[in-house]
């Protein structure tokens, strides 16, 4: 076998871990210092095909380590990516039942819309032209590491996290979206507040900063995908018989009520 059939063989592997560790609902040990960036990304796309080979489809992108302070907690100077599918979307009017999930969060994000797709080496020209849409959203976060700790490779390597994501109505689109209000509430109490401009000084940043890691590792988008552009607060744990709320001034309110009877 050469080096780079056993590398392949490594990531199918792990990727196959964290899949069954997704789907089962069961947390894993972490992989740490073991995986490099690049192996990391190799076992995202491995993670992608495996979804895809069950009937899956890609339906978006999302970032991570989207705000100056995770950055440097991480110890990066760059964002991550991971993928959307269409099987991770949950309509604003159903109940997330959270059995499954092994630590699940909840955070408000500005999503974007491509009206075209998006091709593997697309400029961030190209890219901000692509966009027709703008949302509110919100992503549901669910590490399948232990104890929700995790290196950069561990986490690259497990989808940045990813696990379900709520969506707003969409408007039309604008690039005037640093400096608006952002309002977390849980049963009507706010929760996180916090400010777009969190988003990398500005959500029009994410569309760049997609841009670069999209030719870097991405292999484009269909058109109508998402772009969830990153966390405007901190996440917040979810637990059941809950009805979670996030506002974003000027552009609009989506809601998520979680299944179960509350504690």
């Amino acid at each position: 076998m050469t080096t780079t059939q056993s590398t392949t063989h490594e990531a199918t592997a792990i990727a196959r871990q964290l899949d069954q560790a997704e789907r089962e609902g069961n947390a894993i040990a972490q992989f740490g210092d073991m995986l490099s960036l690049e192996q990391a990304y190799q076992i995202q796309s491995e993670l992608l095909a495996l979804r895809l080979a069950r009937g899956e489809r890609i339906a978006g992108a999302k970032l991570g380590f989207t705000s100056e302070a995770k950055m440097a907690q991480m110890g990066v100077h760059e964002v991550i990516v991971g993928f959307l599918t269409a099987d991770m979307h949950v309509d604003g009017g159903a109940a997330l039942a959270l059995e499954g999930l092994v630590h699940p969060r909840i955070e408000p994000e500005v999503a974007f819309r491509f009206g075209r797709a998006i091709p593997p080496g697309a400029s961030e020209e190209q890219i901000i032209a692509s966009v027709d849409a703008v949302a509110p959203a919100l992503e549901i976060i669910d590490s399948r590491y232990r104890d929700f700790s995790f290196s950069l490779a561990d986490v690259v390597a497990d989808n940045t996290s990813a696990s379900r994501y709520v969506l707003g109505e969409w408007t039309e689109f604008t690039d005037d979206l640093a400096g608006r209000a952002v309002t977390l509430l849980v049963d009507g109490t706010i929760t996180e507040t916090g400010n777009t401009s969190a988003i990398l000084g500005d959500p029009m940043n994410a569309l760049k900063a997609f841009a670069r890691m999209n030719s870097r590792y991405g292999s484009g988008l269909p058109a109508g995908a998402v772009l969830l552009a990153g966390a405007a607060t901190a996440a917040v744990a979810l637990a059941p018989g809950r009805t979670i709320t996030a506002i974003v001034a000027g552009i609009g309110t989506v809601e998520l009520e979680t299944a179960g009877a509350a504690a």
